[in-house]
């Protein structure tokens, strides 16, 4: 096996166990809501401090993962969210002021995890040729679905039978675990692997040429003016908004959604809250082979510009759809191949951090990231208001315009105009 598909499934491996730790509170949320005296807009609020410390931490997280490389960076951050779960394990019920605590403990935990999806960007801008990133990519997200799909069987059985904190005890070792094998298998660079060989070596190389226009100057730091001016940036940051905003639907309230309103009991919940996230493993992996393809085909604007626009308007109807039919067994098939179709999208976004900005990306892609998680904070607060005055139907098609409007975004990105290359021509013409 090639060490970097070793790696890149390690980073799926460290994926799923992120998810696992970010969603554990939905799954125990009614157990906790109970012992603290919750309820859900408070519930919300807790899940939104997460997603503010995550998204806030983006910016230095990229910074961060390029100055000191993946292998440090997401090291200290897999053992700092592991911590994190313990201290919400060890939280008396008797504590006053609980829900403080916890939206501290949150908080913490999102600023430790802002850093495994432009550490994990970074660790393919160094080692993944251009031709595999589609597929890299969509495997490393994949673990988005296959952490959050085995969270709920997994956790209600453990909640049923030692309650929700052995929940937690049992997400802070794992992670512990799978960061102490990263650490012990990982490293910057293909060229400091010993495991690497000279023919993975010169594969990597002829897949990592520079663009025409680019210098290894210019790949040695940080284009901060070249990445501030990028046009498409704010197009691809809102349209990760939307992306996150209906992600965060599922991962915070599709479990609560399928008890409360849908009317399942605790295991069935769990069970359909699986389909989701099955479905999002199984489609982001699709759509990075898809884009891929595509790309080698049509190039790069088709592979990962028209795969995700036509991901999000398909993700509208399955959110229309799903939210009107009466059965709720459909309801939750045709909200899971909504969540499925949005996870096509997904390898785009973060293959196209790295064609726009090579050795950039940590910095660009966790500005990308920010937005996607700003949109997770919004909706895990704003969901169960709309829902609580305006019904669930009305969230749903909240979800549905966004999504509209993130394709039409990913309309306006240009990958084949690399960062480096449109910054050189740039500083040609300001010296003629």
């Amino acid at each position: 096996m090639r060490v970097r598909y070793f790696l890149a499934f390690w980073l799926f491996v460290l994926s799923g166990v992120a998810f696992l730790d970010r969603t554990n509170i939905s799954i125990a949320g009614l157990q906790i809501s109970t012992e603290y005296g919750l309820g859900n807009q408070r519930l919300g609020w807790i899940f939104s401090a997460f997603l503010i410390g995550y998204a806030g931490f983006q910016v230095p997280a990229g910074w961060l993962s390029a100055r000191f490389g993946p292998r440090r960076v997401l090291t200290f951050g897999v053992m700092s969210w592991g911590i994190a779960t313990v201290f919400t394990a060890l939280l008396p019920s008797t504590i006053s002021y609980a829900v403080l605590f916890l939206i501290g403990i949150r908080f913490v935990l999102g600023a430790g995890e802002s850093v495994i999806y432009p550490a994990a960007n970074q660790f393919v801008a160094r080692w993944v040729p251009v031709k595999e990133r589609g597929f890299i990519n969509g495997l490393i997200f994949a673990g988005v679905g296959a952490g959050s799909g085995l969270t709920p069987p997994l956790l209600t059985w453990l909640i049923t039978h030692h309650g929700w904190r052995a929940a937690f005890w049992f997400s802070a070792i794992v992670g512990f675990v799978v960061g102490a094998i990263w650490w012990q298998r990982s490293r910057d660079t293909p060229e400091e692997h010993p495991s690497v060989t000279r023919e993975e070596l010169a594969e990597i190389h002829d897949g990592l040429a520079l663009k025409e226009g680019s210098s290894s100057e210019g790949e040695n730091k940080i284009s901060w003016r070249a990445i501030l001016h990028r046009r498409d940036l704010p197009a691809l940051m809102m349209g990760y908004f939307s992306f996150g905003y209906i992600a965060w639907i599922f991962f915070s309230w599709f479990f609560l959604y399928m008890a409360q309103v849908r009317g399942f009991d605790l295991k069935s919940s769990a069970r359909y809250s699986m389909l989701p996230f099955l479905s999002m493993t199984i489609f982001c992996l699709l759509g990075g082979m898809l884009s891929d393809r595509l790309t080698d085909k049509f190039g790069l604007r088709t592979g990962r510009c028209g795969l995700a626009a036509v991901a999000l308007w398909l993700t509208a109807v399955f959110l229309v759809l799903g939210s009107q039919v009466h059965s709720p067994q459909l309801a939750g098939l045709i909200l899971a191949g909504g969540a499925g179709a949005l996870y096509l999208s997904q390898s785009s976004f973060w293959s196209v951090s790295v064609d726009i900005a090579g050795n950039n990306s940590g910095v660009f892609s966790s500005m990308i990231n920010m937005g996607g998680q700003i949109g997770g904070a919004v909706t895990a607060s704003l969901t169960p208001w709309v829902a609580q005055r305006y019904g669930w139907t009305t969230s749903f098609a909240i979800a549905a315009i966004l999504a509209i409007v993130g394709g039409i975004c990913w309309m306006t990105v240009h990958p084949e105009r690399p960062l480096l290359a449109e910054s050189s021509s740039e500083e040609h013409l300001l010296a003629r």
